[in-house]
């Protein structure tokens, strides 16, 4: 069986982990485990994996503060937060920390590994070289960085992939449709996401500065545009 790539699972239910853990195995992946916040973070710092599956609610510190943790040391893995809460609210605050993608419990084990083959397959294909500029915006693909007016702005990984999409088509408008398959490929997560990644990403990108630059066309979609 070909190796389908190296994941980390997050987790203090051993009855869950052993489950996904088996299961992921049995599908050609590599998994690693971690019981507790401190060990996930640490084993997540330390070594290279195509993807986490990060529970919320854990020992020590929670899936949140990893998160942020992993993020904050520039670890641009994907990550799957596991949880039981299903609030907008509870996932702006996934999103925010650097979530790349959400799935409640109780969930399918084929649902999960269709979710990590998207992240992984949406990493691998972004690995492009080349600077995108729309007016002060300036986004490294190479580099993984975006500034704007000479600032370092901290993008969440999936709030990356959108902006590069929409710069890429500027000024054209993207259809909500496009920007999902290439964030998550055929297997989208619930409506919610793709307005909370937009969300957090105009919060990063817009609301320091005197104009926005990305804009919603009702019924269309949404572009990146410098009108003025």
């Amino acid at each position: 069986m070909q190796h389908a790539g190296d994941i980390l699972i997050v987790e203090d239910h051993h009855d869950i982990a052993e489950m996904v853990c088996a299961y992921l195995e049995g599908r050609g992946f590599s998994v690693d485990y971690a019981a507790d916040g401190h060990t996930g973070l640490r084993l997540g710092a330390d070594n290279r994996y195509d993807a986490v599956v990060l529970d919320v609610m854990l020992p020590g510190i929670d899936g949140l503060e990893v998160c942020r943790g992993l993020r904050e040391a520039r670890i641009d893995t994907p990550l799957l937060m596991l949880t039981a809460r299903d609030t907008l609210a509870d996932k702006l605050s996934g999103f925010e920390c650097g979530a790349d993608d959400y799935l409640v419990k109780p969930f399918d084990l084929e649902e999960l590994e269709a979710r990590l083959r998207a992240l992984i397959r949406r990493r691998a294909g972004s690995n492009q070289g080349d600077v995108l500029e729309v007016g002060d915006l300036r986004l490294d693909l190479r580099r993984h960085s975006v500034e704007r007016a000479g600032q370092e702005l901290t993008l969440t990984p999936i709030g990356f992939k959108i902006l590069a999409l929409l710069m890429q088509e500027s000024p054209r408008v993207v259809d909500r449709r496009s920007i999902e398959r290439t964030v998550w490929g055929d297997v989208p997560p619930d409506s919610d996401a793709l307005r909370s990644h937009l969300y957090t990403l105009r919060k990063a990108v817009d609301r320091p500065f005197e104009r926005a630059l990305i804009h919603t066309v009702h019924s269309a979609g949404f572009r990146v545009a410098d009108d003025d």
